[in-house]
């Protein structure tokens, strides 16, 4: 027997993909699940998008690029950067990546060295912490309060500041729990990150999906100096309904996008050629579906929530951004069904999905002990059932 490296025994598998592979399992078996796991918006790729996918299929465009990306997709997010961020990066300062994960990983990888510590606002991102791990660097979670919305305590993340503190990770509007960052915050976070001289690691991937007058702000924006210290991170997944198209990007000081460019060429190369052709149109020509897309969102995200908020002991703060309601559902721990005892969000979404058919993921997977995840990127027909089947099986519990 070949032992597996003492890295990989420390990490920890994705909850979240774990999730969906047993959902798969259980629909093969012909049980009707009814998925709130999903990260993914259920809309189909627009259709110019596609056509431009097929028509770089018959053009040839099916060859390497370079390892950072084409120059063409690299100037028209130079050009996005400008325009709606008000960021100005050159091409040369942009990587091309396979997913905004990779673009992530990169990163950590490229700044990270063995006992650097990466400050995390929690409730977070899955795999924030397993890249940190395996970059040998020490992830720092802080806790951000319920009670405010898990908005962005500052005065906690500069508390938590070291001489071994390397980097931070944002994520606005935040996944899991809806939460958008606002100008002051992201200023006076700024300011930490000059003055202690610590990589900002700005994940902006669901930027389009802001609801009310709510407003995404790039922390980049904000001074020439805070964004000498900031590494912006997007792509087109969430926005454009491109999950499986596995373009992102990021945009940065020149050494660390020409270290990720170097480790990318040593381990995917580039991204897929014909994604990043069509992607090219989903930056420039796709307005309107993005707006058609977010009322949706918005929609089911009223409904969700008030849905949730009518349930018995459930309290759900309304998401500012993003597609997942995050209700607390700790008044049913010590509750019990069948002999069995609820102790964790773990135990209550097992509950959920063997009585009620339906998948959400617990909080624990993103650093939040009280919490379920539940995605809202589902029709309202499939809503309106799977809050029905929810509260049917928390009545059962005693």
């Amino acid at each position: 027997m070949i032992d597996i490296s003492q890295r990989m025994n420390n990490m920890e598998p994705s909850a979240t993909l774990a999730l969906s592979s047993k959902v798969a399992q259980m629909k093969r078996q012909k049980k009707n699940i009814i998925a709130f796991n999903l990260g993914e918006p259920d809309f189909n790729t627009p259709e110019n998008i596609i056509e431009k996918g097929i028509e770089a299929l018959n053009e040839g465009i099916t060859k390497y690029t370079p390892a950072e990306g084409a120059l063409y997709l690299r100037e028209a997010i130079s050009h996005k950067l400008l325009v709606e961020n008000h960021i100005n990066y050159m091409p040369c300062d942009i990587l091309v990546t396979n997913g905004a994960k990779q673009a992530l990983f990169n990163a950590i990888m490229a700044i990270c060295n063995k006992g650097d510590e990466i400050l995390v606002p929690t409730p977070c991102w899955v795999s924030y912490i397993e890249m940190i791990k395996l970059a040998g660097g020490v992830p720092k979670l802080i806790p951000m309060n319920e009670k405010d919305g898990f908005s962005l305590d500052v005065s906690k993340i500069e508390s938590a500041i070291t001489n071994k503190t390397k980097a931070l990770i944002i994520n606005s509007p935040n996944n899991p729990t809806g939460a958008v960052y606002n100008k002051d915050q992201l200023e006076r976070l700024g300011h930490l990150a000059v003055t202690n001289n610590f990589l900002i690691i700005s994940d902006e991937i669901y930027e389009k999906l802001i609801y009310e007058d709510y407003e995404h702000i790039s922390i980049s924006s904000l001074s020439q100096e805070i964004k000498n210290h900031t590494l912006t991170v997007n792509g087109v997944s969430k926005t454009y309904a491109m999950t499986g198209w596995r373009i992102g990007y990021a945009a940065g000081p020149s050494d660390i996008i020409k270290a990720m460019v170097n480790l990318q060429s040593h381990t995917t190369s580039n991204a897929n050629s014909p994604s990043q052709y069509a992607s090219v149109e989903a930056l420039t020509n796709t307005k309107a579906y993005v707006v058609s897309m977010r009322e949706e969102f918005g929609r089911r995200r009223n409904y969700m929530v008030n849905r949730l908020n009518d349930m018995e002991g459930i309290t759900c703060i309304s998401p500012k951004g993003a597609f997942y309601a995050f209700p607390n559902v700790e008044y049913y721990f010590g509750k019990r069904i069948n002999n069995h005892i609820i102790k964790t969000p773990k135990d209550l979404a097992e509950v959920i999905l063997m009585e009620g058919q339906i998948a959400v993921v617990p909080g624990e997977a993103f650093y939040a002990p009280n919490n379920l995840r539940i995605s809202y990127s589902n029709s309202i027909e499939n809503i309106s059932m799977g809050m029905d089947k929810m509260e049917r099986v928390l009545k059962k519990l005693v």
